[in-house]
């Protein structure tokens, strides 16, 4: 019976996506597929199956307890690494339907996008690349990458068999990389939007920026909101991408937004109290990144399928942390016993 009604639910979801879905969207029933191949789901689409697994990770709980700019805030209300992930999902999926695209593709793709990311944010991933610069040229680390790792490699010992195109995604989502897909694209503008206008939103939370200091000729433009800013990004993503084969802020708005993100290079990312403890974090990971290439029987017994340098194991043993358990293993190993409160 379940068959029977799992094929209904297949044909009637094919046939809904081709009617309703735009031109440049990818169809789940047009997915390049896995590397291993899998039964179809009876209800499920391929992509809303990556989502499920996605969630259901190791790696995506980790999230809640690593993080986005400040380093183990006091208070509640800061984002974490989980905080903005959810709200990168909850943004590319509203441009996704309005642009008539894979809203399943788009937010497997925004969920899985940074579960390689490392403890202690951005400080956390220049430790590790400069602790590898020289073994695994050229970059060492990108959590990008690691992403991709964690989804084909490390969860549940031999990935989770992703499709193609979420893999693509989760990959291309930063930097000068491509996506093959507008959904792809989609995550990669929603990234940011989310990034900026939350990171402004802890900063003046903590202190770091005041309404005083926030770029007033940008915020003529944005919006001098935290909602206002994200709706007029959003909106001018939508306005500037519907019915084209391309996903992208317009002219005005995209420099608009450019010029904040490097405001807040400026004055948050680089040299702010935000990023007082972040040497400290740095050279915590380095020390235990060096620890457990001195002692190797201390990593935990993982098989990623075949023999691999034994800095690669260390990198995604480290990498996996959150910070609290980066600072527990550093006390374990450096600290005497009886200063460990």
């Amino acid at each position: 019976m379940l068959t029977g009604v799992g094929r209904v639910i297949r044909e009637r979801t094919e046939e809904l996506e081709m009617r309703t879905l735009s031109p440049y969207a990818v169809l789940s029933a047009r997915s390049r597929g896995r590397e291993r191949a899998e039964e179809a789901c009876p209800v499920r689409t391929c992509f809303q199956r990556d989502r499920d697994r996605i969630i259901h990770s190791k790696a995506f709980r980790r999230l809640k307890h690593k993080t986005q700019v400040f380093i183990i805030p006091e208070g509640d209300h800061y984002r974490t690494r989980l905080t903005h992930t959810l709200e990168v999902a909850q943004i590319s999926r509203t441009v996704a339907r309005a642009l008539a695209l894979n809203e399943d593709l788009t937010e497997a793709i925004a969920l899985g996008h940074d579960l390689g990311h490392t403890p202690f944010g951005h400080g956390g991933e220049q430790a590790l690349q400069e602790l590898l610069k020289d073994v695994f040229p050229p970059h060492g680390f990108l959590h990008n990458e690691q992403s991709l790792r964690v989804v084909d490699r490390l969860e549940r010992g031999a990935g989770l068999n992703l499709t193609w195109e979420v893999r693509d995604g989760i990959l291309n989502h930063t930097g000068d990389n491509v996506p093959s897909t507008l959904e792809g694209w989609v995550v990669k503008n929603c990234d940011r939007i989310a990034y900026i206008n939350h990171d402004i939103d802890d900063a003046l939370r903590g202190g770091i920026l005041s309404r005083k200091d926030l770029p007033r000729e940008l915020m003529q433009i944005l919006g001098w909101e935290h909602s206002a800013r994200i709706n007029r990004m959003v909106t001018d993503l939508i306005e500037n991408s519907y019915g084209k084969p391309y996903v992208s802020l317009s002219p005005e708005i995209g420099e608009a937004t450019h010029r904040l993100r490097e405001f807040l290079f400026e004055r948050v990312y680089i040299d702010s109290a935000a990023k007082a403890e972040e040497y400290k974090a740095k050279q915590l990971l380095k020390q235990l990144f060096n620890y457990y290439l001195e002692h190797p029987e201390d990593l935990p017994q993982i098989s990623h399928g075949e023999q691999e340098p034994i800095e690669r194991l260390v990198c995604d043993y480290v990498a996996g942390m959150t910070d609290r358990y980066a600072v527990a293993s550093f006390n374990k190993y450096f600290l005497p016993a009886s200063w460990q409160g």
